[in-house]
């Protein structure tokens, strides 16, 4: 978990681990992988397959339903029909998982604002990424919405056996994790038991 005042960085700092923004100095290795040595479709399909992305507003497609926005990720990739099915049901779980289980025709302008960040939880998941990015994901939800979705994250993370870098500045999320770093003046530093 990361925190820090707005401005510090704390977005851009995961727009450099995800690979959507190359750093001004340094490496990164995600996997053994520095994504930024990679040609842009490498690129992009390593973001595909190492990086689920949740950010603060879920960027689902209005047009699609809560199934057809999380297989989504799954599009760019050739799939056998046995393959598409195994795909098909682990979204069908996912949303199951989510709570959502009896919308997957939903479209978003049908689905609350919790329902809306579960999907996008959900679609972060459907390729079994090692590394999952949350950038404030409960800052648009009323308290109650976001304490379910931050149940829910830990709970997804643990299960799925990914790390987990969520950025926020609530001070009860945050509280939730094992893990702490504050990002100031350009610095990452973490709480002294972490250091260790």
């Amino acid at each position: 978990m990361i925190m820090g005042p707005s401005g510090s960085g704390k977005s851009t700092l995961l727009y450099i681990l995800g690979g959507l923004e190359a750093p001004t100095s340094g490496s990164v290795s995600v996997n053994g992988v520095d994504p930024f040595h990679l040609h842009a479709d490498d690129l992009a399909a390593f973001r595909n397959r190492c990086v689920g992305f949740i950010f603060q507003d879920h960027y689902l497609l209005p047009q699609c339903s809560a199934l057809e926005n999380v297989l989504i990720p799954t599009m760019t990739i050739r799939h056998t029909s046995n393959d598409t099915s195994k795909v098909v049901a682990r979204a069908h779980h996912l949303l199951s998982r989510v709570g959502l289980g009896n919308r997957l025709t939903h479209r978003p302008s049908e689905l609350s604002g919790g329902e809306r960040q579960r999907v996008a939880i959900a679609r972060a998941l459907i390729m079994g990424p090692p590394v999952i990015l949350a950038d404030e994901p409960t800052g648009n939800l009323d308290q109650r919405a976001a304490t379910g979705v931050a149940d829910l994250l830990l709970d997804l993370q643990r299960e799925e056996k990914a790390t987990l870098i969520l950025v926020t500045h609530n001070a009860e999320l945050a509280s939730r994790f094992t893990r702490r770093a504050d990002l100031f003046d350009g610095k990452l530093c973490f709480s002294e038991e972490d250091a260790q």
